[in-house]
């Protein structure tokens, strides 16, 4: 007979590393609450105070018998804890025991917010063993993701827990179980790590609450050694390297308490405070009817009117600074506009001074070409009126000039004239007249100059 190798233990760890909140959660993480956790006949009762700086134990008590006693008795003494612990009028979460639960886990990828409570309520039915019409249920979507946490119990045991706390005039918010209590509360102020395994004595055996990146939620009660409960559990979550066990109270944030207070037996009353005191960083998961249901403080809306009113500031801030900013930047143009239209000014002085000097040079240097094309003009001129024919009369301008004369041939000098460059539509200003019996005719003739436009006054004559 081969004797097996034993299973080696699972190391034990005093608490779970998590992270600080951060963000609209740090922030929200703001409110007081009460948590109730039935055990048997007995309750304990944990009151907490939960603030961004952390997480605040104010009050423990443990009623004995509840069933036993009258309900005016116990539930005079619960009123006069939750006066010494500050939680007078605060409703309270009640845990119901988790062997009066059935706690299902489903994964439906695709559904929407709209579609999800008819996709849970057509398979809730096949969820629970309870006869057809006596279960009471509700679902909370775990974060962003597609699971969705469903628990489900008795109508008969929502009936009995919701008269017992009535007639002791404590007021309910609602009613959970351990697996939704631990989920919230180990979110609030912290973020938990990936995956994490937690063990729980109870009187009805070993209860186990686990989660891992494959199972968002892993929760149960087991009547079996603790070695095989881990590896049952383990297998579940589909974890290759054991994170260690740990306790419930090890889930929670770090919190601050008196130093007789029972940390792991009261880990899950703890954790339905904290759950009450941050509704909105919990799962609206609430086995309670809504007709009995207690309004919660007014208090849990104090850090979105904070929140609200620091958003209303910052936006007008952010309006008077774009405001501030536009009026600051306008007048700095303004400045630099005026700066520069100075400089522009002295610049347009100098074009204009520029502009004036070149005019001047131009006019000079039309004045200083004048005499040479006068004497070139004079000089074309008489080469074409050749001997024996002469040139009587020369008058000049700069646009026209009148020719007086005698030639042989004088209507061949008009042609000629148009040839030579220098005169434009030359025309007989007078009819031509002969000289007797000889060749000779006289002429006067009349053209336009090269030069015509040269921007000299016409009629100016040399």
């Amino acid at each position: 007979m081969v004797e097996q190798a034993a299973q080696p233990e699972a190391p034990v760890v005093e608490a779970y590393r998590t992270a600080p909140a951060t963000g609209s959660r740090k922030w929200l993480a703001f409110g007081t609450g009460v948590g109730i956790e039935v055990e048997g006949n007995h309750l304990r009762i944990v009151a907490a105070r939960v603030r961004p700086s952390g997480v605040e134990v104010t009050g423990f008590r443990r009623i004995e018998n509840v069933t036993e006693r009258p309900a005016s008795e116990w539930g005079n003494e619960y009123a006069a804890f939750a006066r010494e612990s500050g939680v007078a009028g605060v409703p309270v979460w009640l845990l119901l025991p988790r062997s009066e639960v059935t706690v299902r886990h489903l994964m439906l990828p695709g559904v929407g917010e709209k579609d999800l409570a008819a996709a849970v309520g057509y398979q809730v039915d096949g969820l629970h063993p309870y006869e057809e019409g006596s279960a009471v249920f509700d679902y909370a979507r775990l974060g962003s993701s597609h699971a969705v946490l469903v628990g489900i119990t008795k109508r008969e045991v929502v009936d009995h827990y919701s008269n017992l706390l009535s007639e002791a005039g404590i007021r309910m918010a609602g009613f959970s179980f351990s697996a939704a209590a631990l989920y919230s509360a180990s979110r609030v102020s912290v973020t938990p790590p990936a995956a994490m395994l937690a063990f729980h004595e109870s009187p009805n055996g070993l209860e186990v609450y686990g989660e891992s990146p494959a199972r968002p939620v892993f929760s149960g009660m087991f009547d079996m050694p603790e070695d095989r409960i881990r590896r049952v559990a383990l297998a579940e979550l589909r974890i290759e390297d054991d994170p260690g066990i740990a306790g419930f109270a090890d889930l929670l944030p770090p919190f601050r308490a008196v130093a007789d207070f029972p940390r792991e037996e009261a880990s899950l009353a703890l954790a339905a405070a904290i759950s009450s005191a941050c509704p909105r960083l919990s799962l609206r998961l609430n086995l309670l009817p809504e007709e009995r249901r207690t309004q919660t403080s007014s208090w849990i809306f104090v850090p979105t009117i904070i929140l609200s009113v620091l958003l209303l500031v910052a936006a007008a801030a952010v309006a008077w600074q774009d405001s501030y900013q536009d009026k600051v930047l306008v007048e700095k143009l303004h400045a630099e506009i005026r700066k520069l239209e100075k400089e522009a000014l002295k610049a347009r002085e100098i074009d204009q001074a520029v502009q004036s000097a070149q005019d001047r040079m131009a006019l000079i240097d039309r004045y200083r070409k004048r005499p040479q094309a006068d004497i070139e003009t004079l000089k074309e001129a008489t080469a074409i009126i050749a001997a024996p024919g002469w040139l009587q009369s020369f008058q000049l301008s700069r646009t026209e000039v009148y020719l007086s004369g005698e030639a042989e041939n004088a209507t061949a000098l008009l042609r000629a004239l148009d040839q030579s460059g220098r005169f434009q539509n030359s025309q007989f200003a007078q009819a031509l007249s002969r000289i007797g019996n000889t060749s000779m005719e006289i002429f006067t003739v009349k053209a336009a100059r090269e030069g015509a436009g040269t921007g000299f006054e016409e009629g100016e004559q040399r």
